[in-house]
């Protein structure tokens, strides 16, 4: 009889793309995938692409400001528990992975009430609301960062990192180099403001472009609608929206990163070994998770960070300089870690938990 996993979570790429890294594993080991999401959100977009029955129910956000939504959020939470619940009867799931996000709460919560073994991973150092929620019903508790180990239960929580597309691994250099139009000779540097994009790093990069563009080749990932019409003719500089397919030739192109410190963002760079200088999102702008993942990995040694309350154009510059200058040592660092492995480990997770169930 075929085994059978089913994975949720969404809201955020960051919630969907590491679910997509266990598909290759999990079907190598004859599992049967299914995926419980909500009606109409990104990780419906995301997981078409894939072979992978795709189920929706109604879901609810859980907020920490005042919003009218947070009185009626509620009953459709409970209304997805029952559509979760009523799904998994149906699938008969071995097991369920989730990648948290408000999506996964219901699911998570249905799959405890049926006695269905389940598997949740937490990115951020601190666990987010959504998986507080989870946490008392959950097997295993997968996480990016020593430092959460001591948030979480200590018999269930495990050291994994964060999933990886393992097509990342297998970038065409000289693809993105074409692609770009750039040449050999001088090293590139790759910025990445998160999937929407951050206008403050944009504003500060296109700043410092001539200071930049001295030393450097720049391809900026800008997020949607946010391109320079009045730059897209500077020579060694190029602008993408969003990529795709060729993210993985960019990254390989890439000699050193700016980006933003969101956790999936900075596992990609961490298994990649690419010295990294991390932007994260105040704390006015977040729960101030992006701080604190950076602060986790300038102490490990991965990656130097600034402030964006000092981020500057000339700020910007010195300390790509300095990182492009000192780059052997963080890719020593990175070398060194042991969350690199994290597909594998958390499909070992999830058949250990199946046996003992």
């Amino acid at each position: 009889m075929q085994k059978k996993i089913v994975l949720t979570g969404g809201g955020t790429a960051g919630h969907i793309t590491p679910n997509i890294a266990l598909l290759p594993e999990l079907t190598s080991r004859g599992y049967e995938v299914s995926y419980i999401g909500s009606y109409d959100g990104m990780e419906k977009r995301l997981m078409a692409d894939y072979d992978v029955p795709y189920y929706g129910i109604a879901t609810g956000k859980f907020r920490r400001y005042f919003d009218l939504k947070n009185f009626t959020d509620p009953f459709r939470v409970i209304k997805g528990f029952g559509e979760a619940r009523k799904i998994l009867r149906q699938i008969r799931p071995d097991a369920v992975f989730s990648k948290g996000g408000f999506v996964a709460v219901p699911v998570v919560r249905a799959a405890a009430s049926l006695k269905i073994p389940c598997v949740i991973h937490e990115s951020d150092m601190t666990p987010g609301l959504a998986n507080k929620l989870c946490i008392p019903v959950a097997r295993r508790v997968c996480c990016n960062f020593p430092e959460t180990l001591n948030r979480l239960p200590a018999s269930r929580a495990v050291l994994t990192g964060s999933p990886i597309r393992a097509e990342l691994l297998k970038g065409d250099r000289e693809a993105a180099r074409k692609m770009c139009g750039f040449e050999p000779a001088k090293p590139v540097l790759m910025v990445i403001g998160g999937s929407l994009g951050s206008a403050a790093i944009n504003h500060a990069v296109r700043e410092a472009l001539p200071a930049l563009l001295k030393d450097f080749q720049v391809v900026h990932l800008c997020g949607r609608d946010k391109i320079d019409n009045l730059l897209l003719n500077t020579a060694g500089y190029r602008q993408f929206e969003y990529l795709k397919g060729e993210l993985k030739d960019v990254f390989a192109l890439a000699d050193v990163v700016v980006s933003r410190a969101g956790a999936n963002a900075i596992c990609e760079l961490l298994a990649l070994k690419k010295p990294n200088i991390l932007i994260p999102l105040p704390s006015g702008a977040s729960r101030g998770d992006q701080i604190l993942n950076a602060r986790s990995f300038e102490s490990q040694g991965f990656s130097i960070v600034i402030d964006e309350d000092y981020l500057s154009p000339k700020l910007l510059t010195e300390k790509v300089q300095e990182l492009y200058f000192t780059r052997q040592t963080y890719i020593d660092a990175m070398g060194k870690s042991q969350q690199t492995n994290a597909v594998s480990t958390i499909v070992d997770l999830l058949e250990e938990v199946i046996a003992k169930n």
